[in-house]
């Protein structure tokens, strides 16, 4: 054979053809259309000894240019220790599938029960799963579980707070499950909250997620929303930031029935996108109804501690019309990335995260509407994340400060702009961002 690392020999092929009822490969794809089918010969460079393939790698390397990022929307620039790759990278981390078999499976096991652990901490809520893809995902999740956690209702609020491509996923994942999705629109930055008891009147909702903060970095106050939902006997999730979670009211604080949202900000980079990490909370009522795996903590024969999958089966995961959800990878290798980053910052290292972005947000904040050409939005709490507005040709800021090797804010339309300060930014980056955004007439 032509290519040696090919799984099937001749014989095989030749057997699978025969089967098929076909004499060649070529007759096997014979329907495909011959002007889509490429002819040429492929552009691949020929081989290369070990030195030449890195220092073909290290100038491909050279092609990035590292930024300072001020911008947000849902993906921060948290400062990521080095160790957390060190060990990521041990095979036995790399290769490690559904831990189905206990006895085999311990180290895999225990880390997911830590992040577990830590996670309901954060959160403060009763349990916490793994193997979410990400928090947009996670939220479409939750969706599905208030659906089938309460009786006779099929339609969820979603607050139009939250990330724009957190509800597009939502709307996209409710569209082929039959649930119906209401938006709940927004009042000066926050949920409107006037427009959920016309809504929970109608006797329908199983329930409602709202963000924290939300899309435009606001903390929103949800002071009594949970017992006006548990009144109608719907459900509250709230959609949150993880690392926030360690300086703001939690989910379980707020009475909330679930929680969901992405693990990006427990140190992830931000790696053009992904991969993330997604999770969710919920009270002890909801937790069968919950997606992914829970591990749980138990003893074995000789009375040692040990973990195991608990409360659902595996013919949960691939018997897709009875599962409560079609995710079945074991997509832990980033709840393994979150488990030591917590780890490692503890609770008072998760706190200053937290006081250092939430004091260079309001430097910035500050030094923008002290110049005159800002002004403020929404005059509502911040962390990490606020909006702004201001007459500047934006678009020709954003460009002049990527020159100068800065990501600027992210542009919301109409002269709005939203800047995101996290605690690898310094004072030095921040006025340089800011003496470069008023010199934009120079």
């Amino acid at each position: 054979m032509s290519d040696k690392y090919m799984p099937h020999t001749e014989e095989d092929i030749k057997v699978m053809l025969d089967k098929i009822g076909v004499e060649t490969i070529d007759d096997l794809y014979s329907d495909v259309p011959s002007e889509v089918i490429f002819k040429e010969e492929y552009d691949i460079p020929s081989a290369m000894s070990e030195i030449e393939l890195r220092k073909h790698f290290e100038e491909l390397g050279k092609k990035n240019t590292p930024l300072t990022i001020f911008s947000g929307g849902g993906a921060y620039d948290h400062y990521s220790p080095s160790v957390i790759g060190h060990l990521l990278q041990r095979s036995e981390f790399y290769t490690a599938y559904t831990p189905y078999q206990p006895e085999i499976s311990q180290g895999t096991l225990q880390y997911i029960f830590e992040y577990q652990s830590m996670i309901t901490e954060l959160t403060q809520m009763e349990a916490t799963n793994a193997s979410m893809y990400d928090g947009a995902t996670a939220a479409a999740e939750v969706a599905f579980m208030m659906v089938a956690s309460t009786k006779k209702k099929n339609r969820v609020l979603v607050s139009a707070t939250l990330p724009e491509k957190v509800v597009e996923v939502v709307k996209t994942y409710v569209k082929f499950h039959g649930v119906d999705l209401t938006i709940i629109p927004e009042k000066d930055g926050v949920t409107d909250f006037s427009a959920i008891e016309p809504e929970l009147a109608k006797g329908d909702v199983a329930g409602l997620i709202v963000p924290t903060p939300n899309k435009y970095g606001i903390i929103e106050d949800f002071s009594g929303l949970a017992d006006i939902l548990h009144s109608q006997k719907s459900l509250l999730a709230i959609y949150a930031d993880p690392s926030a979670l360690a300086v703001l009211r939690t989910p379980g604080e707020w009475g909330a029935d679930v929680a969901c949202g992405d693990g990006q900000t427990l140190g992830m980079p931000l790696s053009f996108g992904g991969p993330y990490l997604g999770f969710i909370s919920c009270a002890k009522a909801m937790l069968r109804k919950m997606p992914g795996r829970v591990v749980g903590a138990t003893k074995d024969a000789d009375g040692k501690r040990a973990f195991v999958l608990t409360l659902q089966a595996r013919e949960q995961h691939i018997r897709r019309e009875k599962a409560t959800s079609n995710i079945c990878s074991n997509q832990s290798l980033m709840a393994l990335y979150a488990t030591v980053y917590l780890s490692l910052l503890g609770k008072k290292g998760l706190e200053e995260v937290n006081i250092l972005s939430c004091d260079g947000a309001h430097y910035l904040y500050n030094k923008l509407i002290e110049s005159g050409k800002f002004k403020s939005v929404y005059n509502k709490p911040f962390l990490k994340e606020f909006v702004v507005e201001t007459n500047l040709d934006m678009e020709k800021v954003n460009a002049k400060l990527l020159d100068n090797g800065i990501q600027g804010g992210l542009l919301l339309g109409n002269g709005k702009v939203a800047f995101a300060v996290t605690e690898k930014r310094t004072k030095e980056e921040i006025d340089t961002l800011v003496n470069l955004m008023l010199e934009e007439d120079k």
